[in-house]
């Protein structure tokens, strides 16, 4: 299968009449694009200006710059031994034979050889020069584990990671709880600045905190697939459908705000596309009840506060982000039960006498030995067909509801 990424590079210094061949061109693209059809350009790149006007239909604004398209076959990328830079880039111009040559600064390493260059742009941005450049290559199509790191996306922590092996429960760990304080933070910055009607420090911040956020997200994700790819599992993520539907307590427009604003679904992305290079199985599972079924004995609880998962039933106070991530890792096991994939046999509640592997102590929490997580009637077993014959009762109400789930 084939994996696509974009690769950011910024272009570094440039001589006088580069910059200047560099510039013309650009400037021509946009008035291209704005209508003077007259306007000199590189034959390929006046194609690419066609074909993404056909795509707009025409729509363009023209108190807007757009990025200069380069068709692929007329770019280059190449590493090269040099003290400067490693990296240059051709770019096409018009009226220079061959174009010209450009040092640039990728965002990450890579091997030319390795990729396929699919598509490239230019964009100016503050008087800089950055190229965005998409690429791609063949990868291993990934395979399922019966091994889950099972990742539960929220709002306090923006993700809680669990590994999930057998009856075992491992590796527990909270990421990102900084991104709701960065937001919070150039939140209120926004509002200040506001206040004085300096609109362009507005942008300057909100790029500011943009950086700050993705830095945190790439690490995140990077960790996440590392760990993996190490234990040869597959990553299980919650489907982020409707998360933004939950709002602040009372009608706090702050929190509302900030909650909105989550880079859920970038994490997402990031994990997915990072396993995709390096060979990592992803599913993606529903979230339906995941957040308030106990994970202990499989009935219906509630969520006291942001944090805390209290049950009704076995009185079991829990982490309520590391509960979720649990529930999501044994719905993503039953789809695979029900596809064929070979797991180790769960084990019985006889079996299983484990204490919980965390239990809530004040606002910390404990990791200790992994209980069973297991029970058969969370599971698609040999006595799937006289669970279903059997009438609803208060110990299988969850396995109803995560069956329904598997089966839609």
């Amino acid at each position: 299968m084939k994996a696509k990424k974009t690769i950011k590079a910024k272009i570094l210094e440039l001589r006088k009449g580069k910059e200047e061949l560099l510039r013309q061109e650009y400037e021509n693209f946009q008035r291209y694009l704005y209508g003077d059809k007259s306007a000199p350009l590189y034959s390929a790149t006046k194609q690419q200006a066609d074909r993404f006007l056909r795509r707009v239909k025409g729509r363009i604004d023209k108190n807007k710059e757009y990025p200069l398209i380069l068709r692929r076959d007329t770019v280059k990328l190449v590493k090269q031994n040099k003290k400067f830079t490693p990296y240059w880039f051709r770019i096409p111009v018009y009226g220079r034979r061959g174009g010209i040559w450009i040092p640039i600064k990728l965002h990450e390493e890579i091997e030319p050889s390795d990729w396929t260059i699919r598509e490239s742009k230019v964009i100016r941005k503050d008087g800089k020069w950055f190229i965005y450049i998409i690429v791609e290559k063949e990868v291993d199509e990934p395979k399922l584990s019966s091994k889950i790191v099972a990742v539960d996306i929220g709002d306090k922590n923006i993700a809680t990671k669990v590994e999930l092996d057998s009856a075992k429960i491992t590796g527990v760990k909270f990421y990102g709880k900084e991104v709701r304080g960065i937001r919070r933070h150039y939140d209120w910055l926004r509002g200040r600045l506001g206040e004085k009607k300096l609109l362009g420090e507005i942008k300057k911040v909100g790029s500011k905190e943009r950086r700050k956020v993705n830095d945190v997200l790439h690490k995140i994700s990077r960790e996440v697939v590392n760990r993996a790819k190490e234990i040869g599992a597959t990553i299980v993520i919650g489907d982020l459908k409707g998360i933004r539907n939950n709002r602040g307590k009372n009608g706090v427009r702050t929190l509302n705000r900030i909650v909105n604003r989550m880079p859920y679904s970038k994490l997402t992305n990031y994990i997915q596309y990072k396993a995709m290079f390096d060979g990592v199985p992803v599913v993606k599972v529903k979230e339906y009840y995941t957040s308030k079924v106990c994970h202990r004995c499989n009935n219906l609880g509630e969520r006291k506060t942001q944090g805390l998962f209290v049950c009704n039933n076995c009185n079991l106070q829990y982490n309520a982000d590391l509960n979720g991530a649990i529930n999501i890792g044994r719905v993503a096991l039953s789809y695979m039960l029900r596809g064929g994939a070979s797991l180790t046999k769960p084990l019985t509640p006889s079996e299983a006498s484990s204490p919980m592997p965390c239990r809530l102590s004040g606002e910390g929490v404990e990791i200790g030995e992994s209980p069973d997580f297991s029970r058969g009637e969370c599971q698609f077993t040999q006595k799937k067909k006289q669970t279903l014959k059997a009438n609803l009762s208060e110990h299988l109400s969850c396995f109803l509801l995560l069956l329904r789930l598997v089966l839609n």
